[in-house]
């Protein structure tokens, strides 16, 4: 009825879509009983749209394509591109000219937002601003679901995890104009770093810290409340923290950050960008909202939904950083990363969710044991890091060791990831390092270039050691390792999302093989000596 009441059911009949009148004089043609099936069938498609108008959450058992398509079709139908007879006389009326295009797109082709907020609703397509409204009470439920039960507001943005940063940094500026400081926890991952450049912000770079008694590496509070005191917290725009990362690393402790952040009257924005398929990343973050002072949490929609990459969800405890990054957003923006993640949390339905939610975490149980078996074998041992529960790490340093030499030779250990590339393997990766002592923990302010120009209170970046990286004109040594010195070269593999015992079973298998080739020669240099 919800569907189908009043003038849209007068717009259906128009479009020749069934309507309750259809089925009544259906029965005059064929036996009635076999009409009221269908009519029944029909009924309860409608039984599950009305539940999802109304409730707005995930639906209790996901949707079947077919339920979705047509759900999809109805919905595209109220954009006025779809209308018969529409006549569009404006310089932008949603026309495609392909129709692969077209169907690919179920007919959605006005995108989101408008040119003052992309969140907005579009008077030329009500069926998309519909789902754009539907998307984010989906999304917030499926937070909610992997354990964050503080998140309020959420905003899903046609933007990956590095952009969706910077426009995170863009509308905190507007709102803390003073703020041109970024205090970030160190992590080897570029698009967090440079979204802090892209915003045109002057990163704080704070080094981590052991774990002791772990092989561990993870914040190092005390140092990132000393960086903020040193430039004056009136000068700091937020305090910048990672949860998912690469062993081994671990999440930063973001619970003790929100408690530092909100007596430092700064705001907190937390890089989650696959965290939310992890109860450890989720938790911190649940306890850092009700202990202590976040802002906004970024997360990927492809590593946390499995879809294809291009959009990002920025949530938060409260919706004013939110309302102010979708009215940041400049025009229109594109369907395609909403439509994605609306049909995938459609199909998953919350059962789905939460199921995938634990099939991961009890496949990284398993897999962390398989692996230090494996690895055992070969002479090898994976890396104590117990806090993070999706990567792990292998310490390959022994393989360096020159068979015709007794020198150590760690530049050709990056053979093991071509090795395991060519045997059809991607996502591991070779972590090459220098075990130097390091200043660790203490933070170094970078203008942008290797030598802090603009601010007295600046120091020179210094570096050493052949594994450097220059990224926005700031060296890290060791890069990779998330620290300038490591004692280990590793090799990660992570156990996220969707992938399974069969896949990881396979990886150890080829990992074997490839290291079984490194200790026989492959990619050494006494090997192309001998030739």
């Amino acid at each position: 009825k919800l569907l189908w009441g009043g003038t849209r059911a007068l717009d259906a009949a128009k479009r020749g879509e069934m309507i309750p009148q259809h089925f009544e004089l259906l029965k005059g043609l064929v036996n009635p009983n076999y009409i009221q099936q269908a009519e029944q069938a029909r009924n309860s498609r409608s039984k599950l749209v009305t539940s999802l108008l109304t409730q707005r959450r995930l639906p209790d058992t996901g949707w079947d394509e077919a339920d979705i398509q047509i759900f999809l079709e109805e919905l595209a139908s109220f954009d006025t591109n779809n209308f018969q007879g529409n006549v569009g006389v404006g310089e932008r009326e949603g026309r495609v000219i392909c129709d692969l295009v077209k169907r690919r797109h179920f007919g959605l082709t006005h995108g989101i937002g408008r040119s003052g907020d992309v969140m907005a609703e579009q008077p030329k397509a009500a069926g998309s601003s519909l789902i754009v409204q539907l998307t984010k009470y989906l999304a917030l439920d499926a937070i909610r679901l992997a354990g964050i039960k503080a998140v309020k507001a959420c905003a899903v943005l046609p933007a990956a995890t590095g952009l969706t940063m910077t426009l995170v940094f863009l509308a905190l500026r507007q709102m803390r104009p003073q703020g041109k400081y970024v205090v970030w926890s160190r992590i080897d991952q570029k698009s967090c770093f440079k979204a802090i450049g892209a915003a045109g912000l002057t990163p704080i770079v704070v080094e981590l810290k052991p774990i002791e008694g772990t092989d561990a590496i993870g914040t190092d509070v005390e140092g990132m409340k000393a960086a903020v005191e040193k430039v004056g917290a009136e000068q700091v725009l937020c305090i910048c923290t990672t949860t998912s990362t690469f062993a081994p690393r671990v999440p930063d402790f973001v619970d003790e950050v929100a408690v530092l952040a909100q007596s430092l009257n700064v705001a907190h924005v937390i890089n989650n960008a696959y965290g939310l398929q992890c109860s450890k990343c989720t938790h911190l973050i649940e306890s850092g909202c009700r202990r202590g002072r976040i802002d906004a949490f970024v997360q990927s929609t492809d590593k946390n939904f499995l879809v294809p990459v291009g959009g990002a969800i920025v949530a938060a405890p409260n919706s004013a950083l939110v309302d102010k990054i979708s009215n940041l957003y400049p025009g229109r923006a594109s369907m395609s990363p909403l439509l994605d993640l609306f049909i995938t949390l459609l199909s998953l339905g919350a059962s789905g969710w939460t199921a995938l939610l634990q099939e991961r975490k009890e496949n990284a149980k398993w897999f962390e044991q398989r692996l230090s078996e494996s690895v055992q074998k070969l002479g090898l041992r994976v890396l104590k890091v117990p806090a993070n529960k999706i990567s792990f790490c292998v310490d390959i340093s022994a393989l360096g060791r020159s068979q015709q030499s007794d020198k150590d030779d760690m530049d050709h250990l990056t053979f093991l990831g071509s090795a395991l590339f060519t045997r059809r393997v991607s996502g591991p990766r070779v972590v090459l390092c220098t075990p130097v002592q390091s200043s660790q923990g203490a933070p170094t302010v970078v203008e942008g270039q290797e030598e802090s120009k603009a601010d007295p209170g600046a120091e020179t970046v210094k570096v050493k050691g052949k594994y450097r990286k220059v990224i926005d004109g700031t060296p890290f040594e060791c890069y990779g390792a998330h620290v300038d010195a490591y004692p280990c070269c590793y090799l990660t593999a992570a156990c996220a999302l969707g992938a399974t015992k069969p896949e990881m079973e396979s990886f150890l298998e080829r990992l074997d093989k490839a290291v079984q080739d490194y200790k026989n020669g492959a990619g050494r240099p006494e090997k192309e000596k001998a030739k």
